[in-house]
């Protein structure tokens, strides 16, 4: 079997290869020539890079049309929300493009791929108190322009199933954190943070923004096994959500990192560190998942924040 991992460079897609590596499956993936490469270089001997533009549809139907994947992960995406605000139309069109020209490529070659698409829980965008633990039948009220790309990456996914056959799977996944997450996220800006206060290089301040957002957390290669039996036992066609059923705020997860540190550190509000708006609670129901795959998270939350925490002591 062979695999093609989109932004396999990433945070996600190297934890991807990782797992599909063990599952002694060819793995391809695609960079850009602006790819950081650190997270993948301990396997890189393992893997084949491609260098692919995802925006260029030539580019695209080049790689397909040579390497005729069984399945495809598609991970690449403009994924930070903030950045979103400031490139609006950046992030829409790098991230509805890059997943077009994979469809029509496939389309066009007539590829029996299976394709899975890395959709969010942003979609959910405003939700209601009564609405938790959000199901997949709760409307989607985007809040961000990502949030807003994404629920175009997902609609687009049906669409492309119900026109062309096309075997997709729909993966709404909830906040996901763990070794190697990009250090603008939350959970790795705060244990990053802490860990240069360890080494002394930053006084024993933390800086935060919206502490009372609540979060439904899931470790990292929890998802990329989740993504892997989505594709071989979820329903073409179908949207699932992926999430721990779980919620913990921002401020209960930095408590749990400051626990782990043993130097006395001040949290400080950052007015910069505010959205525009911001979701407040997303808790995810997966429910409908666990049934189709028979998968659950099996890492503990205090787990991930120790491994993150550890990923950052080393690097400072």
């Amino acid at each position: 079997m062979k695999a093609l991992v989109t932004g396999i460079s990433g945070f996600v897609g190297s934890h991807m290869a990782e797992f599909l590596l063990d599952q002694q499956v060819e793995v391809i993936g695609t960079i850009r020539n602006r790819s950081r490469m650190d997270h993948i270089e301990h396997i890189q001997s393992q893997i084949r890079l491609i260098e692919c533009e995802l925006r260029d549809p030539f580019s695209v139907e080049t790689l397909l049309a040579a390497e005729k994947p069984d399945y495809i992960f598609h991970l690449a995406a403009q994924s930070f929300v903030p950045t979103s605000w400031n490139s609006p139309v950046d992030t829409i069109y790098n991230n509805v493009a890059g997943q077009l020209n994979i469809f029509e490529a496939v389309r066009r070659l007539e590829l029996p791929a299976k394709i899975q698409i890395a959709c969010s829980s942003e979609e959910y965008g405003h939700v209601e108190p009564h609405e938790t633990p959000i199901s997949e039948d709760n409307p989607l009220r985007p809040l961000s322009p990502y949030a807003v790309s994404k629920a175009a990456q997902d609609y687009l996914g049906y669409q492309y199933f119900k026109s062309y056959g096309i075997h997709v799977i729909r993966t709404r996944t909830f906040n996901h954190t763990g070794p190697r997450r990009g250090e603008q996220f939350v959970t790795s800006n705060f244990a990053k943070q802490i860990a240069e206060i360890e080494k002394g290089i930053r006084p024993p301040i933390v800086s935060v923004g919206n502490l009372q957002a609540k979060r439904d957390f899931t470790d990292v290669r929890d998802i990329v096994r989740a993504y892997w039996v989505g594709l071989e036992k979820g329903e073409a066609g179908e949207c699932y959500n992926i999430a721990s059923g779980t919620c913990v705020t921002i401020e209960e997860m930095l408590n749990l990192l400051l626990s782990m540190s043993t130097i006395s550190i001040e949290v400080v509000p950052d007015p910069s560190r505010m959205r525009p708006s911001d979701v407040e609670i997303l808790l995810g129901d997966a429910s409908k998942f666990e049934r189709q795959t028979g998968w659950k998270p099996t890492i503990p939350f205090e787990q991930t924040m120790s491994d993150l925490l550890g990923y950052w002591r080393e690097r400072v």
